[in-house]
């Protein structure tokens, strides 16, 4: 965790993640079998560990947390250190955009293919937001943004509809999501708030099951699974072994 720009260790484990039997389903390798035999004295070379082929995959691996914020009416969904999980998913592909939209619909969360989407973003993410912006155009969105954020837009050519924030007034963001005006957030958050407009809008955003981005990645993510859900709106579900 970070506190006033000091890190500090909440705890360590020495056991093996969650992560690890994802990675040994995705890669096909017994990893906790292989680490348990080491620990008795086998050396890695001796149980045909050394090959890379493992790690040359041609498909995607995507693992995405089950999260039960909609039955916790008002709890904020910025992540922490805190355990939040209920369970994890894998989506899994050839492509990495079909992988990511696997992930998202196993856990119930919609991937709009078109519609409105409200963008704002906090003072370091303004620059990065452009790019993102322009491909969420070109692929027909309407863009929705809080003023300081479609000023940038605007200034890079990119066509959007400037909205109050929560705190400025009415008619607001918040207004048009409750009037389900809008299919997709993209918002990241400047701090945890609990009164900050980008915890009205997350809380809001669950009650109405909008696909809500907090981070500038899972925006480039979701964008690649739409580009390819308006590509071929058929996912096909294989066995994991056929990977």
């Amino acid at each position: 965790a970070i506190k006033d720009s000091k890190v500090y260790v909440l705890e360590a484990n020495p056991r093996a993640s969650r992560t690890v039997p994802f990675v040994s389903k995705s890669i096909k390798v017994p990893l906790a079998k292989i680490a348990a035999r080491v620990m008795t004295g086998k050396k890695l070379k001796d149980m045909d560990f050394n090959r890379v082929d493992c790690l040359l995959l041609k498909y995607f691996s995507i693992k995405e947390a089950v999260l039960p914020f909609n039955r916790f009416p008002g709890f904020d969904t910025i992540l922490g250190p805190e355990m939040k999980s209920t369970g994890e998913v894998m989506g899994i592909d050839k492509k990495f955009g079909i992988a990511f939209a696997k992930s998202q619909i196993a856990t119930n969360q919609k991937m709009p293919v078109s519609g409105k989407v409200f963008i704002s973003v906090n003072n370091k993410d303004k620059s990065n937001i452009v790019p993102i912006a322009q491909e969420l155009s070109r692929l027909g969105f309407k863009i929705i943004a809080t003023k300081g954020t479609s000023d940038i837009l605007e200034k890079n050519g990119i066509r959007c509809d400037s909205v109050l924030k929560i705190s400025e007034g009415r008619p607001n963001v918040l207004d048009m999501m409750k009037n389900g005006e809008i299919d997709l957030i993209i918002n990241t958050p400047e701090g945890r708030n609990a009164r900050s407009d980008g915890y009205f809008l997350r809380t809001q955003a669950v009650m109405q099951n909008i696909p809500s981005i907090t981070t500038i990645s899972a925006a480039s993510a979701i964008i690649q699974g739409i580009n390819e859900l308006r590509k071929n709106s058929n996912i096909s579900v294989e066995c994991i072994q056929n990977y």
